[in-house]
């Protein structure tokens, strides 16, 4: 019996399956604390008796589920909080022990994104990847890898809807009339076989590996300029793809520290890297990069050594040249042994992202989502070998771009969607949108329509063609502080959208009437869309006013984190000079909200905020009939001006 067959079975021809639902994760929360997993719902005691004829030392497990994602990377992640968090019970299933892909500590690539590097200042995602820098920035001061894997981790595990399965590779898909109805994934570790049922399936693995189990459209290598009429593509189509590359580390141990390569490591003349610079050294190099030529998931094996060799040939070349005597105490103290993949297939969707989105030249789609703002940077596939020549030849887009909805849904399989690097993109348009900041932004945008579709029954096409519902799906996404370019805040639900607005002071030239503007970005040395106030001893406040009496039940804050700097997890020094590590300077800390029932009541407080470092900030609480909301701040994080952009009221 196949895979294939063996999906096709009713669970009763197999045993008796344990069947659980992934809401069962809802563990109670103790002391306003978050609640711990169920366990014994992915690991059953006693286990069950249900097994398949090709795989019968293993445990079947049945779960059930609204949206089912494959892959943990920065797109997985945000797909899976933005799903759960809407409401969605969701599934997602990892085959590494770490969530991250390659910002984990298993590659250590830093995320970047449309600010590119911060030579784009004021372009930096919000939403759910800037919730996450923010944390990170000050969880995790020593910049360590690892506690960023854990920050991932501590996040999924805690939504109480959502079930983590890492370890398991999926496998299989159950097809039924054109859409999954079953994903299959195995975890050899715990020998469980997961076959989960959901109404959407995510594929956010980078390979499309879901995808290609259910029989997707995808496609792989490089258009020719005839297909798209792209002037980046080539003349000829070929297979050809970029390249992966391995990182490394190294430090000073102040005394000498000798290196001997392996027999296998290539040697490295100096005219190797006239076009690759080796200071410094801390970081390794992107351009350790090789694998292009051939098929980078197939030959992943090949990849690895070559990519090994290269990385021990460059360290060898640094070590014991000649060129480099201050290099003598320094010595590798980690070294990547996943390959860092770029790219290797694409899943075709309604719409193909192209070089004209991405340059701006059929202006904003009606569908848009996501933003996206990296250059076109694209890199000979031979990599390395191709040392003769320039790495890589980036060519920036004059402004951030939109990418629509049509390209993170399978055009032949109804309900799988994508997000990540495998979305539907042609080549070109590809080596912008690859980068992980882009790819965490896709995933809100593919999880948050995952969790519309499952709660209303639909396919993501129809989400798309009925404007009204995709009007609300944007407007959802900007409430959850989503950078889409152009759009802004509508919300009927907004009460403070009908609110007059009234400050203590404001720095010129912001006004208090700026938070209710609808839009939560300024340019730097801008104030159309802020409000500022330089603080005082006894604080500024901002306050809202009706003219008569409305239900609140919740407040919602967006804050000033300052997008004009990166922010980012690096081992580069280079990088590490932009980087606050902690709580952004400019972000309101303590503060208090305020309300009052009529103009001559006095004010009550509704909740207290303190120790705050996040940019968007919600507080609930029961029904209340204010005439006027305050927002009273009383410290930030160090700058002397407090800042506010958006003050958002629904009942």
């Amino acid at each position: 019996m196949n895979r294939r067959e063996f999906l096709s079975l009713p669970a009763g021809l197999i045993g008796c399956s344990l069947a659980v639902k992934a809401e069962a994760f809802d563990a109670p929360r103790h002391g306003g604390g978050r609640g711990r997993p169920l366990f014994d719902r992915i690991a059953p005691h006693p286990p069950g008796k249900a097994r398949s004829a090709c795989e019968p030392r293993m445990t079947l497990v049945d779960l059930d589920c609204d949206v089912f994602i494959a892959g943990g990377g920065p797109a997985g992640v945000c797909a899976a909080l933005a799903a759960a968090r809407h409401g969605a019970r969701v599934t997602l299933v990892q085959d590494r022990s770490r969530l991250g892909g390659n910002s984990s500590s298993e590659i250590k690539m830093h995320i970047v994104g449309a600010d590119c590097h911060g030579s784009r200042p004021g372009w930096r995602e919000g939403g759910l990847i800037e919730e996450l820098r923010l944390e990170d920035a000050v969880r995790n001061p020593q910049w360590s890898f690892e506690m960023w894997d854990l920050l991932l981790y501590d996040k999924l595990v805690s939504e109480p809807r959502l079930t983590l399965l890492l370890d398991t590779a999926l496998c299989g898909v159950e097809m039924e009339r054109g859409l999954i109805r079953r994903a299959l994934a195995r975890c050899d570790k715990t020998e469980h076989l997961y076959r989960v049922g959901a109404k959407l399936f995510l594929d956010c693995t980078g390979d499309c590996r879901l995808a290609l189990e259910a029989g997707a459209e995808m496609r792989r290598g490089r258009e020719s300029k005839a297909e798209f009429g792209e002037s980046l593509a080539l003349e000829k189509a070929d297979k050809k793809t970029l390249g992966s590359s391995i990182l490394f580390t190294s430090k000073d141990y102040g005394r000498p520290m000798p290196f001997k390569p392996p027999a296998w490591a290539r040697k490295i003349r100096k005219e190797m890297l006239r076009f690759r610079g080796v200071r410094p050294w801390e970081y390794g190099y992107w351009w350790i990069e090789w694998g292009g030529q051939l098929d980078t998931i197939r030959d992943n094996e090949q990849i690895r050594f070559e990519l090994l060799s290269i990385a021990l040939g460059v360290w060898d070349y640094i070590k014991n040249s000649g060129e480099f005597p201050e290099a003598a105490a320094w010595a590798m103290d980690w070294i990547g042994m996943i390959p860092g993949k770029r790219e290797s297939r694409r899943i075709v969707g309604d719409y193909m992202l192209t070089q004209h989105d991405v340059e701006g030249r059929r202006g904003e789609p009606a569908d848009a989502v996501a933003v996206g703002g990296w250059p076109l940077d694209d890199h000979p596939p031979e990599g390395f070998d191709r040392w003769k020549e320039r790495p890589n030849r980036a060519i920036r887009p004059k402004e951030p771009y939109s990418i629509p909805l049509g390209c993170l849904y399978s055009r032949n399989v109804g309900n799988l969607m994508m997000a990540g690097r495998n979305i539907s993109a042609s080549h070109v348009a590809f080596t912008s949108a690859r980068v992980m900041a882009t790819c965490a932004a896709l995933g809100q945008a593919a999880g948050t329509a995952a969790a519309i579709c499952a709660r209303k029954g639909l396919l993501p096409r129809a989400l798309r063609q009925d404007k009204a519902l995709l009007r609300q799906c944007q407007q959802t996404l900007l409430r959850d502080d989503q950078t889409i370019k152009g759009l802004r805040n509508e919300d009927s639900r907004d009460l403070a959208r009908r609110a007059k607005v009234v400050a203590s002071s404001s720095h010129p030239p912001s006004r208090p009437e700026n938070v209710i503007n609808g839009f939560v970005r300024d340019m730097p040395g801008r104030w159309e869309n802020r409000w500022g106030a330089r603080m005082t001893p006894e604080g500024v406040w901002l306050q809202l006013e009706w003219p008569e009496p409305v239900s609140l039940r919740q407040i919602q804050i967006t804050f000033d984190t300052g997008f004009h700097r990166q922010l980012t997890l690096s081992a580069s020094p280079h990088v590490r000079r932009s980087v606050i590590r902690g709580p952004q300077p400019e972000t309101v800390r303590d503060c208090r909200l305020l309300w009052r029932p009529a103009a001559d009541a006095s004010w009550r407080e509704l909740a207290r905020i303190e120790g705050n470092y996040q940019r968007l900030v919600r507080r609930s609480f029961p029904t209340v009939r204010a005439q006027a909301v305050r927002l009273h701040i009383l410290a930030t994080n160090g700058a002397p001006i407090a800042r506010v952009y958006e003050v958002r009221a629904y009942g």
